[in-house]
């Protein structure tokens, strides 16, 4: 179901633009923008410090950064959402909180080196990303070789990507995809609410609704080692 358009979400959006980097594509074509667009910014003088820089790709409604940059006010967090209406929930969230360690980019993951410099983020969340099953949408998904590729770039020497998902395909498919590119496993759960890494974890929106179903949260750690195999 099509999700309704916030009231004056235009004048809201613009009210956050303190923590708001980038908004939209530079051009219709996300490939050629990839390949040949680049505004990049320093992160050191978008948060005024040298503190190291985490990404979430895919940010919802900014529960999860919110309760994270609270934790860690010695990380400056970037959130990717390509959907302007629930990228203005997370932002607003995180105005009301008063967190000086957020900034958003409202764009497509597909472009993410267009603007962030490469090794310039440590460690990389992927919290929940929609699974796209279908064999024909396996370039959309956030952890197909394509984005392993953008995420390669971003990540600095030893750099680190957290994955929650509810679905045992997509995760299956996201284990075998990080191991053929290179990433080097640092640890997978099954049930990550029976596990031993359940101890640091953030619950999210969509986490908390699949626990309620009685569903197990699927989760890995994989960390940058070495280049593609192919």
């Amino acid at each position: 179901m099509r999700m309704r358009r916030k009231r004056n979400l235009e004048a809201r959006i613009e009210a956050c633009k303190e923590v708001l980097l980038v908004r939209g594509r530079p051009c219709l074509n996300l490939r050629e923008a990839e390949e040949n667009f680049r505004a990049l910014f320093d992160p050191k003088e978008v948060f005024g410090n040298g503190n190291p820089v985490e990404l979430e790709v895919g940010c919802g409604n900014g529960g999860f950064i919110a309760e994270l940059a609270a934790r860690e006010k010695e990380v400056n967090f970037l959130c990717a959402e390509i959907c302007d209406n629930v990228i203005l929930t997370a932002m607003e969230r995180i105005l009301g909180d008063g967190l000086k360690n957020v900034r958003f980019l409202n764009l497509p993951a597909e472009i993410l080196r267009c603007y962030l410099p490469e090794r310039s983020v440590r460690k990389i969340y992927l919290n929940f990303s929609t699974p796209l099953p279908e064999h024909s949408r396996e370039r959309q998904r956030l952890t197909s070789s394509r984005f392993l590729k953008i995420y390669d770039a971003l990540l600095s020497a030893d750099g680190e990507i957290a994955q929650k998902t509810d679905s045992e395909e997509f995760f299956d498919y996201s284990l075998n995809e990080m191991r053929r590119f290179g990433f080097e496993i640092e640890y997978t759960t099954r049930d990550l609410h029976r596990s031993e890494f359940v101890k640091d974890n953030i619950v999210t929106e969509y986490e908390r609704g699949f626990l309620e179903q009685g569903k197990p949260i699927f989760a890995l750690s994989a960390r940058k080692k070495h280049g593609p195999e192919c």
